[in-house]
């Protein structure tokens, strides 16, 4: 019983993580995704993805940029991009569940504000549907 319940624990806790292999470092892919994805926006966030096959056991290949002309002063554009991080990592499941492809995925902050954490997750939480409405129409 204690070895069931250590099991589904570990499998819980491991389900929202965001690990080396998750993360899209490849310039190849990324200048790939920059010239061919497709985009979906919902204020301040703007998610660029393509369908492509790359070497990982996960789904998903993610990246999250600020660019320094909307967010001029570094702390702030990393305090983004860890907020961004962490919203993905607690939410990822709405889109790993629903997706049977690999994608590659780069979400980007276009404000010039930052933003509370909550505002952020619903943003995020916008995003996904619109992606997953999205890759349904295209099919």
């Amino acid at each position: 019983m204690i070895f069931q319940n250590l099991l589904f624990l570990t499998f819980v806790l491991m389900k929202f993580t965001l690990g080396k292999d998750e993360k899209l470092k490849s310039r190849k892919l990324i200048e790939q995704l920059f010239a061919e994805g497709k985009r979906v926006k919902s204020f301040p966030l703007q998610l660029i993805y393509l369908q492509i096959s790359h070497h990982s056991e996960f789904p998903i290949k993610v990246g999250f940029s600020v660019p320094k002309r909307m967010v001029k002063l570094a702390v702030d554009r990393n305090r983004i991009k860890r907020m961004m991080r962490e919203v993905y990592r607690k939410n990822k499941y709405l889109i790993s569940e629903n997706i049977k492809e690999p994608y590659i995925f780069m979400f980007i902050f276009t404000a010039k504000d930052e933003l509370k954490y909550d505002d952020l997750e619903e943003t995020f939480k916008k995003v996904f549907t619109k992606f997953l409405s999205k890759i349904e129409e295209d099919g």
